[in-house]
């Protein structure tokens, strides 16, 4: 593994030496790429540096068990041996799981998507419970986000909300909510005090920048429309809203958050930049899926993922088989120690593929 990660070293030496060339600005693009690799691979030279001083604490040690007379410090390297070994075999294994090839997509903020499923107005209310339980979530973890565009729901909630996350590391985080959630409860539209099982779908996809995709403003058509829904006379009565319609794929994309038509224009612009760069992310997660069968992230976004079960205050992940008994607590945004979970089950995969390949 030190030998490894000597070359994976030196690479990031040469990437430092090539960022700070002055040449290195005029081609924007590989800069880019290259902060980030630089920024990427720093965890790992630290923990190689750990690692080697461990390493010479450990060859110290043995030294002194060898060659010390005085038993009482024999017996204080044997104990320090011991601690030494345990945390290189900790860090090895973290650092192991660091040399997996990570997905570039995972750094990038995120477009999230939640659309009201089976289920009719409850399904809307249930749309609108997770909207709210991933703003809060975000909240948590300092994120910020942007509402982009919304259909509200007829008795409250919402037919289909679109919103942007930005922040560190936001889609490696994010991923796992796509999929279909389903919710068990008595609706408040029931009577009889009936349990109905309702649905609503999550997207979530890679935002993505200027450099990832190239569009000319000659394949795209650009409508306006009045906005919908709360705002008062200078959102509903002016043509602030704004579609985007991409011409050779004929992708569409709208906002109608904003009471400017120009900051409107820039988040359809982005919805639809990352509708037209999830086609060809598709095709990786595909590809990702054909050669390994992940039961965490498979880009199946029909596949049930989470039932919300509130009258046994349940909450169950079915791609980890995991049940937490903290349901309230879960929609009030508190659900990292479930991706927390998801994150360790693809790891572990992820290893298992990485050993087995070889």
């Amino acid at each position: 593994m030190l030998e490894k990660l000597f070359l994976i070293k030196k690479r990031w030496i040469d990437i430092e030496l090539e960022m700070n060339d002055p040449s290195a600005m005029s081609d924007m693009k590989r800069y880019i790429k290259l902060n980030k690799d630089y920024k990427e691979l720093q965890p790992i030279i630290e923990g190689y540096e750990e690692l080697k001083k461990i390493g010479e604490d450990i060859n110290s040690a043995k030294d002194i068990i060898k060659n010390e007379k005085d038993e009482e410090f024999r017996t204080m390297a044997k104990e320090e041996l011991n601690d030494l070994v345990l945390r290189q075999s900790n860090l090895e294994e973290k650092i192991r799981l660091m040399l997996i090839p990570a997905d570039p997509e995972d750094s990038k903020n995120a477009i999230v998507e939640i659309r009201a499923g089976t289920g009719g107005d409850e399904a809307s209310i249930f749309a609108g419970d997770l909207y709210r339980m991933y703003v809060k979530f975000c909240e948590t973890k300092n994120w910020k986000t942007e509402g982009v565009d919304f259909t509200e729901g007829t008795v409250g909630g919402y037919k289909e909300v679109i919103f942007n996350i930005s922040g560190d590391d936001v889609y490696g985080q994010m991923k796992y909510e796509s999929g279909v959630h389903r919710v068990q409860r008595v609706p408040k539209t029931e009577t009889q005090g009936r349990i109905h099982t309702s649905a609503a779908s999550v997207v979530v996809l890679p935002e993505a920048d200027e450099f990832d995709i190239d569009l000319k403003p000659a394949d795209i058509r650009k409508d306006t429309f009045c906005s919908s829904g709360p705002g008062g006379q200078s959102v509903n009565t002016t043509y602030s809203a704004i579609r985007l319609t991409h011409i050779p794929t004929g992708i569409v994309a709208s906002c109608q958050d904003q009471k400017s038509q120009v900051k409107n224009f820039q988040k359809a612009l982005a919805v639809l930049r990352t509708r037209i760069y999830e086609l060809e992310y598709q095709k990786h997660l595909d590809e990702i899926s054909s050669k390994r069968k992940t039961m965490v992230s498979t880009g199946d976004r029909s596949a049930k993922i989470r039932t919300y079960n509130y009258p046994q205050g349940r909450v169950t992940d079915h791609r980890i088989s995991l049940t937490m008994y903290n349901l309230q607590s879960f929609v009030d945004g508190n659900i990292q120690e479930m991706i927390d979970q998801l994150q360790l089950a693809e790891n572990a995969e992820r290893l298992k593929a990485e050993v087995e390949g070889k």
